[in-house]
């Protein structure tokens, strides 16, 4: 039977980062004198950081002063991920249970890959996934499709064989545009930001590969 793939978003879905990103971010916006507040983050969340430095700043920030300040913030962030960072409730035993399942397993990230091999290490999910694609892979970021096919080229598979698990409203957009079902994670939130999903739940907890398998319209057969 021809392969089929599951490709993982990172924070927000295998680890629940958000809140440490927050952390992060908002130090480095107040030390750039540009305080962000809760709403500012939830909208640019899974964004590249140049993109949401130039929310944050404005389109007229250097590139120079850009680099420092998104290097800034990921140091930050990984001394905070160093102490705090988890695997996501559900993350270990479906992804373990997915491998068992013969499914191919990526992980398809917007953030540097000093932070994805942080996470791997952590959490131990990297001994699960077949490849990992991060921000130094790619040249745009999502609601740009080209991360996702990254990945299903890396496990060797097409677009259409092919399922993406996001948190974020960017992710599921890019998964569409790459030709890809997706299950959104909502996490604590609404799940009315994943509009476009084909799959909503709560819960990492909540999936199988039962679940995968009888998604609708993935032509695993075929």
């Amino acid at each position: 039977m021809p392969g089929k793939g599951v490709l993982f978003d990172m924070d927000g879905v295998l680890v629940d980062s958000g809140s440490i990103h927050r952390e992060a971010w908002k130090k480095i916006a107040l030390e750039a004198g540009r305080p962000m507040d809760d709403a500012f983050f939830d909208r640019v969340f899974g964004m590249r950081n140049e993109e949401i430095l130039d929310e944050l700043l404005g389109p007229g920030l250097d590139a120079e002063r850009k680099a420092a300040l998104g290097g800034r913030k990921e140091e930050v962030y990984r001394d905070l991920a160093r102490k705090l960072l988890a695997a996501a409730p559900g993350a270990a035993s479906l992804v373990r249970a997915l491998k068992e399942a013969g499914f191919r397993l990526a992980l398809a990230s917007s953030g540097p890959r000093a932070n994805v091999e942080l996470m791997l290490e952590v959490t131990g999910l990297g001994r699960e996934m077949d490849a990992y694609v991060c921000a130094e892979d790619v040249e745009r970021g999502k609601p740009d499709p080209q991360v996702f096919l990254e990945a299903a080229g890396r496990i060797g598979l097409s677009p259409s064989r092919c399922v993406v698990v996001e948190d974020a409203a960017v992710g599921v957009e890019a998964a569409r545009r790459a030709g890809m079902k997706v299950v959104g994670v909502a996490g604590g939130g609404s799940g009315e930001v994943l509009q476009g999903a084909d799959l909503v739940v709560s819960s990492l907890e909540e999936l199988s590969p039962r679940v995968f398998e009888e998604l609708p319209e993935v032509p695993w057969e075929t």
